[in-house]
């Protein structure tokens, strides 16, 4: 792969391939589980899922006792699983099959990081007789049962996919940055929550230390991260407008000020964001604006990190659901009207006050403002709301404004 060119339209932006040998039974689960978390039908409710295509590769081919290869150019970008257990060690085929896709995509990443080959090792000993450059993920180490494991792996893998197109989107935008620097960058994470009861501190406090535990992502704990002689105010809204957010939401967190500055600073800037629902007793009065986005129950009791960690694979669906957009996204933009303006979720009303102001918002239908935003199509209900607030402004899913849809 040369330099980084403008994106093939007719390719697929982002493919995954599972990898296992077919007598490995519990490799089909693992696949199956990766298929549902991150491909998604757009118009079911499913969580997680980020519309991203899953192929299988455990099939052989007819004659043969290996499966079709990978071609790493056949998209943009893309992920192989190499689900490495006895069974495909001990075939020396299927070994020198995971090791030609090592090859290949050591070869498609002389130019950067688009597509990469992530081992899951099952058996320490058999990975050594692949004896592959990558680093694997060590599921024999980690601790659990199968399904808590899964769990982990797809969450380690969000985050590693993360990596790869926010990488991918910097290149995009400047062809010269490909270091290997640049890809291992921290993605940030913000918690907002109220000092006004004790649920909020110690929370955040939990979720901080489960972070750094785990994906060793970079947290950011306003007071504690704020440099001396700066002012509080300008560092904690600069810094959620480049993070992604995990509000917790405990019984004063709507009454506090700085929390609803925090949201609604997040909504308008467009950053990832989660609610972690820890009521303990009531909320007076919810602030709407919390609306729209993933809400995880998380409770009130720290000792149970499960639900923290819950929590934290939530907000990195929405961090690599974010990612993708803008990656899918950045020729487009080149191309919109000038009133027209991309938005990474579904709008609702605060999405209106974020709309530049300028001369050409007239109520003429040749200068209406267009927001686009990914599929599926906002509900009927929803759409009427914001058209009767904003009547000049034209709502459309991706794919409708692709296809060309008007009023």
């Amino acid at each position: 792969m040369g330099e980084v060119r403008a994106t093939d339209l007719a390719k697929p932006f982002f493919v995954l391939y599972v990898v296992w040998h077919p007598s490995f039974e519990l490799g089909e689960k693992i696949a199956d589980a990766m298929m549902q978390h991150f491909r998604r039908d757009l118009y079911k409710n499913i969580v997680g899922g980020a519309g991203i295509p899953v192929v299988f590769r455990n099939a052989c081919m007819p004659d043969n006792d290996i499966p079709i290869s990978i071609n790493p150019e056949d998209s943009e970008a893309s992920a192989i699983i190499a689900l490495v257990d006895d069974n495909l060690c001990e075939s020396q085929s299927w070994v020198d099959y995971v090791k030609g896709l090592s090859e290949k995509t050591e070869e498609s990443n002389k130019n950067g990081f688009n597509n990469l080959l992530f081992p899951v090792s099952f058996n320490k000993k058999a990975l050594h007789k692949v004896n592959l450059s990558e680093q694997a993920l060590r599921w024999d180490s980690w601790k659990g049962d199968n399904n808590e494991k899964t769990m982990r792996l797809i969450s380690e893998l969000t985050y590693e996919f993360c990596r790869m197109l926010r990488h991918h989107l910097a290149q995009l935008e400047n062809p010269s940055n490909k270091n290997l620097e640049n890809y291992l960058k921290k993605v940030q994470i913000f918690l907002s929550h109220s000092k006004h009861d004790s649920d909020g501190i110690e929370i955040a406090t939990s979720i901080r230390k489960r972070i750094h535990e785990g994906h060793g992502l970079s947290s950011f704990f306003d007071v504690n991260d704020i440099p001396a002689g700066l002012r509080f105010d300008e560092v904690l809204l600069a810094q959620v407008r480049i993070s992604a957010m995990i509000a917790i939401h405990t019984d004063s967190y709507s009454s506090r000020e700085w929390c609803r500055k925090e949201i609604i600073e997040a909504k308008a800037w467009n950053v990832p964001l989660v609610v972690a629902n820890s009521i303990n007793n009531m909320d007076e009065r919810g602030f709407p604006y919390m609306g729209n986005v993933p809400v995880v129950r998380l409770g009130y009791d720290v000792a149970d990190v499960s639900r923290i960690d819950i929590v934290i694979s939530r907000l990195l669906d929405e961090v690599l659901k974010d990612f993708l957009w803008r990656c899918q996204t950045h020729e487009i933009r080149k191309q919109l009207p000038s009133r027209a303006f991309l938005i990474p979720r579904p709008p609702e009303l605060i999405s209106l006050s974020c709309i530049p102001e300028g001369p050409e918002l007239t109520d003429t239908a040749s200068t209406e403002t267009i927001l686009i935003y990914p599929d599926p199509p906002l509900s009927t209900e929803e759409e009427r709301l914001i058209n009767r607030v904003s009547p000049n402004v034209q709502l459309r899913s991706l794919a409708e404004w692709k296809a060309g849809a008007t009023r």
